[in-house]
Order: C-alpha cells, then sequence, then structure tokens
C-alpha cells in the first residue's frame, strides 16, 4: 500500500506588516533548551512580512538594547530576542516604532505574559 504524502503550503498575506510582537518575561528553563537558546530572563518573539524584515528588525532591536538574538529566520519572518525584560520590551518598541514610522508597516500591540 501507498503512503499518502502530506504537502504543507504556507500563505502570506502580500503587505507590510508585524502581526506578533511579544515579551515572556521570566520563563520557564525548560523553554530555552526546547529552543536551544541562552538563558536570559525574557524572550521576545516577532512575526513580519515580508518575510526579510526580520533582518531589519534584528538590526534595530540589538541596536536599540542590550538583547541577543535567539533565532532568525529570514524565510518565514520569525525573530526571537532575549535578554533582561526591559530590555526586550525597549527592543520591541524599537522596533514597532521605526516599522510603523519610517516604513509604513501595520504594527501589532506588544504583549507580555
Amino acid at each position: 500500500m501507498e503512503e499518502e504524502k502530506q504537502r504543507v503550503i504556507q500563505e502570506y498575506v502580500p503587505g507590510k506588516q508585524l502581526t506578533l510582537a511579544h515579551v515572556i518575561a521570566n520563563p520557564d528553563p525548560v523553554l530555552y533548551t526546547k529552543l536551544g537558546i541562552e538563558e536570559r530572563n525574557a524572550i521576545g518573539i516577532l512575526t513580519l512580512t515580508p518575510t526579510e524584515t526580520a533582518i531589519i528588525a534584528a538590526d534595530i532591536a540589538t541596536k536599540a538594547a542590550n538583547v541577543g538574538i535567539g533565532y532568525l529566520d529570514r524565510f518565514t519572518g520569525s525573530l526571537v530576542l532575549t535578554g533582561e525584560v526591559a530590555a526586550v520590551e525597549m527592543a520591541l518598541e524599537a522596533v514597532n516604532d521605526f516599522l510603523q514610522g519610517k516604513l509604513k508597516f501595520a504594527t501589532a500591540p506588544i504583549t507580555r505574559s
């Protein structure tokens, strides 16, 4: 019996948008292990389209605050930042402000858990 292959199709709505900006304050240490990133006090998560904007966001974030890049994927538009809670929040605010003000992106509110 021939096994049926599944296909995954990703679709992006054309446009310039930051769809997720979230801070995880004081995450469970297991999260760092599962993500394979350095343990800090906070994790910041951004999702952007066009996906290459993750590169710009990483540059803005690291210049705005003392944060590290835990993960950056220019093919999916995912960016994960690590650092102190206040630094991660400052970095996300800087990215939001730059994308909205300079590049005219639709941005998302910064959420926190």
